[in-house]
């Protein structure tokens, strides 16, 4: 079992499989896109299936694929088949824009992998075209209402972004009030490969709430689990919920149990602070289990307390970075 330096347990990890994307988000990357790196810098199919296979032995029982968009990835369904077949890993799931992921869903119900974040952070297809840069709007709407009537576990992530898309906010839970579907709204992070910079934001978690009100005053918080990073609610006669995430406030920090690493092998205790390992380098000069696990006990044993804490490690830079190299 792995517990940081703040009693906190540590049992979910958000593995990236790779930095590249086929969107150019405005709010993730500069509109040129960012240098992605170079093939033989990710970390391999066996070098990720090691990894995992070393952390669930420490106690990690909830992976996330993430990236990049993992489906750019040609073997990743390579590792998902690994990590199916893993014991001791009770739950898999993925974060994908939807777009790539049609050929794999008959495989990923089989693989028992249901659990399926998709970004979408407009149901406008001029908006969404404006803020992901590419007309892709039909295949993101097609393969998302595959995913939700062939039973999977869906929730929308839908970025909450100043001028673009608050009018959505309304029509999107309404769109959705007959699906068992979770629409979860974020604050937007400044991690946009130094496109923009911001210190503050218009719509934080409080403001989406009371937009939200404006329309379902009557709406209800719902019990969440301890470690959950959205405050949930449930709007009557809506099949389905919607939720908050504080990504900018940090308001869940003292209940995280999440570690990071990211394509390369950077191990990222906190989704603010600065890589304190690499493990692609360890496996490839060492190729010894007990260095990683080593390296990850000392990393989970130097943890910030917060989201605001870490950022201070690298005040000047923390926000240089692409949400896309971070590993989502």
């Amino acid at each position: 079992m792995l517990i940081d330096n703040h009693g906190r347990k540590i049992n979910y990890l958000r593995l990236a499989v790779t930095d590249r994307c086929n969107l150019r988000c405005n709010y993730c990357m500069p509109s040129e896109g960012i240098d992605f790196v170079k093939n033989d810098r990710l970390l391999t199919i066996p070098e990720l299936i090691q990894t995992s296979r070393v952390l669930v032995s420490q106690g990690i029982d909830k992976i996330r694929i993430t990236g990049g968009e993992p489906f750019v990835r040609k073997d990743l369904m390579i590792l998902l088949r690994e990590l199916s077949q893993m014991d001791g890993l009770d739950e898999i799931s993925v974060t994908t824009n939807a777009t790539l992921i049609g050929p794999h869903i008959d495989e990923l119900k089989e693989l028992g992998i249901k659990n399926v974040n998709v970004s979408l952070d407009s149901i406008n297809r001029e908006t969404f075209e404006r803020i992901t840069r590419r007309k892709q709007f039909d295949t993101v709407h097609n393969n998302l209402i595959r995913l939700i009537t062939e039973g999977f576990n869906v929730r929308i992530n839908f970025i909450v972004l100043d001028g673009q898309n608050e009018q959505d906010i309304i029509p999107i839970l309404e769109l959705m009030k007959h699906y068992n579907v979770s629409v979860r709204f974020l604050e937007e992070m400044p991690f946009n490969g130094g496109s923009k910079e911001f210190n503050q934001i218009k719509w934080n978690y409080k403001a989406i709430l009371k937009h939200i009100a404006s329309q379902y005053p009557d709406y209800k918080k719902i019990e969440s689990p301890k470690t959950s990073t959205s405050i949930n609610y449930k709007i009557d006669g809506h099949k389905g919920t919607f939720g908050v995430i504080p990504s900018f406030s940090r308001t869940f920090c003292g209940s995280c149990n999440r570690l990071r690493i990211t394509a390369t092998g950077d191990v990222i205790t906190c989704l603010y602070g600065k890589p304190k390992a690499n493990l692609r380098d360890i496996i490839r000069k060492e190729k010894n289990d007990e260095n990683i696990k080593d390296t990850i006990l000392k990393v989970i044993g130097n943890r910030a307390k917060t989201g605001f804490e870490a950022q201070n490690e690298h005040t000047n830079t923390v926000f240089h970075n692409s949400m896309t190299s971070i590993g989502g």
